[in-house]
């Protein structure tokens, strides 16, 4: 009777594996959910030294740029540090970021907060009753997240830190906010004598955004009932309701290993898994090269990346005109996704105060390149 069972069981379980293969056959290969989410400006690299590290930098974040790279990196910095970072974005928008980071319990904990806002002013307002914009309306976007950071080190080896998030999208007359979550760990060893990290991280885990406000007021005439003659009547007041739309949540894998290491120098290789909610998975490779100028305090950092998205496929435009629809069709495909940049920093000692300097240009193919510059100071 056993025997019969299970091979009855056995039986049904290939049966219903058999139907959710057929099941499964029918969806299409390519679900990705495009353009589902909202607030997506907090997908985009804050500072310049990790926008010149593409999407690689995580496992090497363990300055202030840890606040939006990977938390769990905060803890490993040892001293306070302030960085402000601006972004010359697409289609004439900005991002602009600020963090600041302070370590207690003898440097195996710390706290920062960071803010960041993208957006853009003084657009104007087309309507169907006014397709020229002759009324000279205008409206802005403002998208802001504010942020608290803590982290800590568990051991010489791991760290783990939390960052919780309140998001606020303004967009014209409407607006919404929503509170998330990133999430970082931390493993750092060496192998022959040269450091190497891994970090998995898990960004913008939170509630969804649902816009509300005057931009959404309407007025409405109601039909009449079947059968019955229509009769004037004043429009009633309406208010739409929006869709309520997730936050971009991103997971990545990084690894980080310094290739070159001496007292004076340093050249790290990285390499990232990315996996969001809305595009395909992508990855990123990128390297730094730290070299310190002699006894001055002076540090070079020369850095260089490429990352690959597959949903970033469009093609330059064909037309003759260089400038077609505001795509710049002289830059083509071929530098689509590289990175570079540098900084140069100034630290006399370990405990003195230090001030630097960053850039980083980020290529964007056909809708051309987008130029980051931060300033940042520690003590």
């Amino acid at each position: 009777m056993r025997n019969r069972s299970l091979i009855i069981a056995m039986a049904a379980l290939a049966l219903s594996g058999g139907v959710a293969r057929a099941q499964i056959r029918q969806i299409p290969g390519n679900n990705t959910a495009y353009g589902t989410t909202s607030a997506e400006f907090l997908l985009l690299s804050p500072t310049a030294r990790g926008a010149a590290l593409g999407n690689a930098f995580s496992a090497l974040a363990t300055d202030v740029s840890s606040l939006y790279y990977n938390p769990a990196g905060l803890s490993q910095l040892g001293h306070s540090e302030l960085n402000v970072s601006t972004t010359s974005y697409l289609a004439g928008t900005k991002y602009t970021w600020a963090g600041i980071s302070m370590p207690f319990a003898s440097g195996a904990k710390a706290v920062g907060f960071s803010v960041g806002s993208f957006g853009f002013s003084g657009q104007p307002i087309y309507t169907v009753e006014d397709p020229t914009g002759a009324s000279a309306r205008t409206y802005s976007v403002a998208e802001t997240y504010f942020g608290f950071t803590y982290s800590q080190q568990f051991s010489d080896r791991f760290s783990a830190g939390v960052t919780a998030k309140y998001v606020n999208d303004q967009l014209g007359d409407v607006s919404a906010s929503a509170i998330a979550v990133d999430l970082g760990t931390s493993f750092h060893a060496t192998i022959g004598g040269r450091a190497i990290r891994a970090a998995f991280t898990v960004q913008n885990l939170g509630s969804n955004l649902q816009h509300g406000g005057k931009g959404l007021d309407a007025t409405v005439v109601r039909e009449p009932p079947t059968g019955q003659v229509s009769v004037p009547q004043d429009a009633a007041p309406a208010s739409l309701q929006a869709k309520a739309w997730p936050l971009p949540v991103q997971f990545r894998v990084a690894l980080a290993y310094d290739a070159f290491s001496t007292p004076m120098s340093r050249l790290s290789v990285l390499g990232e898994f990315s996996q969001p909610n809305n595009n395909q998975p992508g990855f990123g490779l990128g390297a730094e090269y730290s070299v310190q100028l002699g006894t001055s305090g002076l540090e070079l950092a020369p850095r260089m990346s490429y990352t690959y998205q597959p949903a970033n496929s469009m093609d330059a435009p064909t037309s003759t005109d260089a400038t077609y629809a505001g795509f710049n069709s002289t830059l083509g495909n071929g530098a689509f996704g590289l990175a570079y940049g540098g900084g140069i920093h100034y630290r006399k000692g370990t405990r003195g105060i230090g001030f630097g300097v960053d850039y980083a240009l980020k290529n964007y193919g056909p809708l051309g390149n987008v130029n980051v510059v931060s300033f940042g100071m520690s003590w």
